[in-house]
């Protein structure tokens, strides 16, 4: 297993604005200057965390797959991040794992967000989805999600990434930097949690506070505030000495969940 090149975009997004964010990542992605293996961008990239799902979901063959797509080969890497999809009458608050080839993975969000109603308005997943990228194997999930452990427990080490797109409000910002260590602790793998920045359309503020958190809680990246386009590297090495010195996962509760 290799290592692993990792770009962050802590996005400012346009409210509920398709065609003005995909324009804007494209430009801001263009600052990119070194060979990167995923790009990962924060939940509905393209419209900001809208329950207007009637009028804003896209189709699997939409524009923002299409741009998503374009960005992989433009990029020659993976890059990910969730949308509004509309599939067979129902709404689906969707990651998408999309490789330059053209051929992607998807993940349906499964813990709805009810206290802003986002279990009204969308379908929650079913299916936990482990992705492999150079060997390494990832376990992506959208904001939510991060506040239920046993969802992400991670059993016989099936990850080595915890990967989790957001519109985290600053408002609760204190449990997205506790939470994502404590994933990361317990899980025994690296965790990345990716942030927007700025006011959505409700005036709700987001803060940032992406980050990436080593299999032992240490910080590897952390970027409260402010837009932030950052690329760097996690390592086998690391992630194999800690689980060497410390073999917790071994002794884990053995369980089976039903969904």
């Amino acid at each position: 297993m290799d290592s692993l090149k990792i770009t962050i975009f802590q996005a400012y997004l346009f409210w509920e604005k398709i065609d003005k964010n995909l324009q804007n990542l494209g430009v801001k992605l263009s600052a990119i200057r070194e060979k990167t293996d995923l790009i990962i961008l924060p939940e509905m990239f393209n419209t900001g965390f809208t329950m207007n799902a009637d009028t804003l979901a896209e189709e699997m063959e939409g524009k923002t797959m299409r741009w998503m797509h374009e960005q992989a080969k433009r990029f020659e890497c993976v890059i990910t991040g969730s949308l509004a999809i509309r599939e067979n009458g129902k709404y689906f608050n969707r990651l998408i794992w999309m490789r330059p080839d053209g051929s992607y993975e998807q993940y349906d969000k499964r813990h709805l967000f009810s206290l802003g109603k986002e279990d009204t308005v969308y379908t929650a997943g079913e299916k936990k989805l482990i992705v492999t990228l150079k060997d390494w194997k990832i376990c992506p999930v959208i904001c939510y999600d991060l506040r239920f452990p046993v969802w992400l427990r991670n059993k016989n080490s099936e990850y080595d990434l915890l990967l989790i797109v957001a519109n985290w409000p600053e408002r609760r910002a204190h449990h997205w930097r506790t939470l994502i260590p404590a994933r990361a602790i317990e899980n025994q793998a690296y965790a990345i949690g990716v942030n927007r920045v700025g006011h959505d359309g409700d005036e709700v503020f987001h803060s940032g506070d992406s980050m990436c958190m080593d299999p032992s809680g240490k910080t590897v990246y952390y970027k409260p505030n402010d837009e932030d386009l950052y690329t760097f590297t996690i390592y086998t090495d690391e992630l194999t000495k800690i689980r060497r010195a410390f073999p917790f996962l071994k002794d884990a509760d053995d369980f089976q969940m039903e969904c």
